[in-house]
């Protein structure tokens, strides 16, 4: 997916249309795009560091540490990247920067504290944010891969609220998915079927072709294994979202 930036043409369009273009297209539109190469958080994360290591601390180093932030990086792991680069960058350089990311992920310390607290809760990792299927969710999704071999299995992790769409697994032969719940508080749900709440323990067998949804409980994180059964030429389709009514009233 490609990045879409248009910071040069707005500020340099009149003046250096060239540099604009190269800056947007090129630079955004073509380099930070490659993420089959490396995925927009570790981008980020290089970025940072380089910035912080030539002292630029001005809009530029303000504005990718706000894409840091949006592109996963938490606020633990930006003090420890900040931390470690202050070694090699100078204590100075990293003072200038924690002034700013101080501000920038102010409004995340009770956040991280709940998710990292859930994270030591469960033997899986989190993982990294689900930017692949963000369109699917309502709310901050993660995943994390467990096993790519013989059959995949995912860990899941759901922020309180936090749930997939409507959406059915089809498949010729087999296939399907099998849900089993290793943190936290949530549902699943068939359609025109009560919900049934999940907690740490609990397995839900979906076979293909049942629309079905599962999130977090709205005063939990939530996290599940989604183990996918082997079938024959299967997929996804991604139906409707669960309408805030309907999410309001499980208990």
């Amino acid at each position: 997916m490609a990045v879409k930036q248009t910071a040069g043409r707005n500020n340099l369009g009149g003046f250096a249309p060239k540099f604009a273009e190269l800056n947007d297209d090129v630079l955004f539109g073509q380099v930070w795009s490659r993420e089959d190469k490396l995925c927009l958080r570790d981008r980020s994360l290089i970025t940072v560091v380089a910035l912080l290591s030539q002292g630029l601390t001005g809009s530029s180093f303000e504005n990718h540490l706000k894409a840091a932030k949006a592109n996963g990086i938490s606020r633990n792991e930006i003090a420890e990247i900040i931390t470690h680069a202050a070694f090699y960058a100078g204590w100075p350089k990293a003072w200038a920067a924690f002034r700013l990311a101080k501000e920038i992920w102010a409004d995340e310390g009770d956040a991280v504290s709940e998710k990292d607290a859930h994270e030591k809760s469960m033997i899986f990792p989190v993982g990294r944010p689900n930017d692949a299927f963000a369109q699917y969710f309502a709310g901050q999704s993660y995943l994390a891969p467990i096993s790519k071999e013989q059959v995949g299995i995912f860990n899941v992790t759901f922020e309180p609220g936090c749930r997939n769409h409507w959406h059915i697994h089809h498949a010729e032969k087999g296939g399907g998915q099998i849900l089993v719940c290793v943190g936290g508080r949530g549902f699943y749900q068939e359609w025109d079927r009560e919900p049934v709440c999940m907690t740490a323990g609990d397995v839900v067998n979906i076979p293909a072709g049942v629309k079905h949804w599962h999130g977090a409980a709205s005063d939990s994180w939530f996290s599940h294994l989604a183990v996918e059964v082997p079938g024959e030429n299967g997929h996804t389709e991604w139906c409707e979202p669960v309408s805030d009514k309907e999410y309001a009233e499980l208990k």
